[in-house]
C-alpha cells in the first residue's frame, strides 16, 4: 500500500519483504544497507497481539528463543555475539507519534520498547547494529483488525515522512554543534 501512495518525489522508497528467518536477516539487511546506503531504514512488521500502530523504540540482542520459519534458531539466542544489550533508534519515536497522532489520521499510533524477540525485533536490532541507530520499526495489527490496507498506507506514509523530518532536524542541530 505504501509502494502505491509513495512518499513524494525527494525520496526514493525501495520495498522489500524479508523472510522470517533468522540467517536470511543476517545476510539481506547488511547487504540493503550497503547496496542502498539509505538515510533511513524503516521495517513493518505484523504484530497479531496489536491493536495500534506502534512505533518500536529499540531493538535487542539477546533472548532469541523461537523457531523461525525454518526451524531454525540462533545457537547464541542473540544477533550479534559482543554486541550492546540494546540499541535504541536515532529518530525521537515521542515527538514522531505526537507528529502524527495531531495529523488527525484515524489510526491511533502508540510507542513500545519491546519489539517481542522474535524475527521483528531481530530484524530491527541487526538493522540499528548496521546503521549505527539510523533505523526504524513500525509494528502493524492484521489488516482489518482493525485497519484496512489503506488506512495503514496513509498512517505508514505519515509516519515515514515525520521520521525523516524529524532526522533532518536533529542531524541540523549535529552539524550545528559540530561547527562550534
Amino acid at each position: 500500500e505504501l509502494e502505491k501512495l509513495g512518499l513524494g518525489d525527494d525520496v526514493d522508497l525501495h520495498v522489500y519483504e524479508v523472510p522470517v528467518e533468522y540467517q536470511t536477516v543476517q545476510r539481506l539487511i547488511p547487504a540493503l544497507w550497503k547496496k542502498h546506503s539509505p538515510q533511513l531504514v524503516v521495517h513493518v512488521g505484523v504484530s497479531g497481539m496489536a491493536t495500534t500502530v506502534t512505533l518500536e523504540k529499540c531493538g535487542h540482542n539477546v533472548g532469541y528463543k523461537g523457531l523461525d520459519n525454518c526451524r531454525f534458531c540462533p545457537g547464541s539466542q542473540c544477533c550479534v555475539e559482543g554486541g550492546p544489550e540494546c540499541i535504541d533508534s536515532v529518530i525521537d519515536m515521542d515527538a514522531v507519534c505526537g507528529r502524527v497522532s495531531a495529523l488527525g489520521l484515524d489510526v491511533t499510533v502508540t510507542i513500545s520498547k519491546d519489539a517481542g524477540r522474535y524475527l521483528c525485533d531481530f530484524t530491527y536490532y541487526t538493522s540499528l547494529y548496521q546503521s549505527r541507530g539510523r533505523s526504524a520499526f513500525v509494528h502493524v495489527p492484521p489488516l482489518g483488525k482493525p485497519y484496512s490496507a489503506e488506512q495503514l498506507g496513509r498512517a505508514l506514509q505519515a509516519i515515514i515522512e515525520e521520521m525523516l523530518d524529524v532526522l533532518e532536524h536533529s542531524e541540523d542541530k549535529i552539524n550545528c554543534q559540530h561547527e562550534h
